[in-house]
């Protein structure tokens, strides 16, 4: 079930790991700050646990659903193709969830790395327009049609996983009317 945007989840989490984790640099200031006490971490340490956390969760799915699997030792960003490979021999539905895990994490990280336009994609899962925006402080995709709204008026807001539940099952259905 592997596509191209699966390689695209692994080329934005190396893509990650190689132009995020370090700090950004920046000027030397105004010269009005005082010196730290003691030398900044070397990397991005957020950037860092956001990574670990990526793999883990896949691993740690995987392992739950092929108990048989093993540790996950390699590149982090060759996790999805392990993931695939042990869990091949699932059923159509459990390989769809690993594969809604891997999709919405691919989006995570280029959200985290600053392409919040990914959500944009994807049609709003009430009204299907394709006006969804990120709220970073909601850190959920909005629907900007303005009749798309809940009992309270609000706009409809999604979260990343059921944007990329909704994106996988869409291409499984459109996979299985071709066939």
């Amino acid at each position: 079930m592997s596509t191209g945007a699966d390689n695209t989840t692994a080329h934005r989490l190396s893509l990650l790991q190689a132009e995020f984790v370090e700090h950004p640099r920046t000027g030397p200031g105004d010269g009005r700050t005082q010196r730290p006490a003691h030398a900044p971490a070397p990397l991005n340490l957020a950037v860092v646990d956001r990574i670990r956390a990526a793999v883990r969760e896949v691993e740690e799915h995987t392992r739950a659903e092929a108990p048989g699997a093993g540790p996950f030792t390699g590149e982090a960003s060759r996790v999805y193709d392990w993931a695939r490979g042990r869990t091949a021999h699932l059923d159509a539905e459990r390989q769809q969830a690993r594969e809604a895990i891997i999709y919405r994490q691919g989006l995570e990280h280029a959200i985290a790395a600053g392409d919040t336009t990914v959500v944009r994609r994807h049609p709003c899962p009430e009204c299907g327009c394709w006006g969804l925006y990120w709220r970073e402080a909601a850190q959920r995709a909005v629907c900007v049609n303005h009749y798309c709204v809940d009992d309270d008026g609000l706009s409809h807001a999604w979260t990343l996983s059921r944007l990329a539940q909704q994106h996988i099952a869409s291409k499984t259905a459109v996979r299985h009317s071709a066939t």
